[in-house]
């Protein structure tokens, strides 16, 4: 299990900071009401507890509202957030409930650009559809778009342009979701070639030797340029312990026709987090009867 780069507890802690940042600092949270409108489904109810704990913390309130899928049915939940009046909405959705939630946003005049959606509603399929009810919305994320990075000008050249690719949409190129697969293929290709090190240069390599591989991932600022991914990306460097590697979130506004990324690498709470995760993975092993693993006797 690769959580990698960052997780989606990892990814709300920073929304909480970016929240902070924006309102003069995390003291001027208590008080604050926010809403988490989320997809009614695991996916969409697991950073509840999380959200719960960061409100405990620095004094907010948080009020959990939940859309039934698809999401194209959002009146009633919009109409109890405008009576609610909070600062600020966390949007937790999936798909078409993403375009649906800004127009709703819009139509009960909710700014959006106190809107601050996951990363599976923060690509160009999320905002177009809105229209101009999306101008101003944020959204977080841990890739970034853009065509200028130094490998995606490789990839232009070298694939795209030699007819090499299967890209039917050019306008798609640097993307959202085409960057996000960039960043999978560098961090699965790195991992391949960390194994094929250790166990065989150009052989096959089990799972178990590519687990090994992922858990020793190290992508420093370093091979990032090496890659031409230098801000595309976030360092990441995994280990026994760590399969997340990273944490780091950027935050990045739609301006109507194209996402500008507002901020750098933001970190999370890693120790709220942390304790979370081992709480949760202790309870897990219990229940299953899980021996865990001793990190102690990873060899390096």
């Amino acid at each position: 299990m690769f959580p990698l780069i960052t997780n989606y507890w990892s990814q709300n802690t920073a929304k909480i900071k970016f929240i902070g940042t924006k309102e003069g600092g995390m003291d001027k949270l208590k008080g604050k009401k926010i809403v988490n409108i989320y997809h009614d489904s695991a996916y969409g109810k697991e950073t509840i507890p999380i959200l719960d704990a960061q409100a405990k913390k620095y004094g907010f309130t948080v009020t959990h509202i939940p859309v039934a899928h698809p999401g194209n049915e959002q009146g009633a939940q919009w109409l109890q957030i405008r009576q609610i009046k909070p600062d600020w909405v966390i949007l937790r959705g999936w798909g078409v409930m993403n375009p649906t939630a800004l127009k709703a946003a819009a139509k009960v005049g909710f700014p959006r650009d106190h809107i601050i959606g996951v990363w599976w509603s923060g690509a160009e399929e999320d905002v177009l559809p809105a229209g101009s009810a999306a101008k101003g919305y944020i959204s977080a994320g841990f890739n970034a778009p853009g065509s200028e990075f130094p490998v995606m000008k490789d990839i232009k050249k070298y694939v795209y342009d030699k007819g090499k690719g299967e890209f039917e949409d050019k306008a798609r190129f640097g993307s959202i979701y085409h960057t996000r697969g960039v960043v999978a293929g560098i961090v699965t290709v790195e991992a391949i070639r960390i194994a094929q090190a250790k166990f065989g240069k150009g052989q096959p390599i089990t799972g178990e030797q590519m687990r090994w591989g992922i858990e020793h991932l190290n992508i420093d600022e370093k091979r990032l340029k090496e890659l031409g991914a230098v801000g595309l990306m976030p360092p990441l460097k995994v280990s026994c312990l760590d399969h997340e590697g990273s944490g780091l979130v950027k935050f990045q506004q739609w301006d109507g026709a194209k996402w500008k990324v507002i901020t750098d690498w933001m970190e999370p709470d890693r120790k709220l987090v942390r304790n979370k995760v081992e709480a949760d993975a202790a309870q897990y092993a219990k229940e299953k009867s899980i021996t865990p693993r001793d990190c102690s006797n990873d060899a390096g």
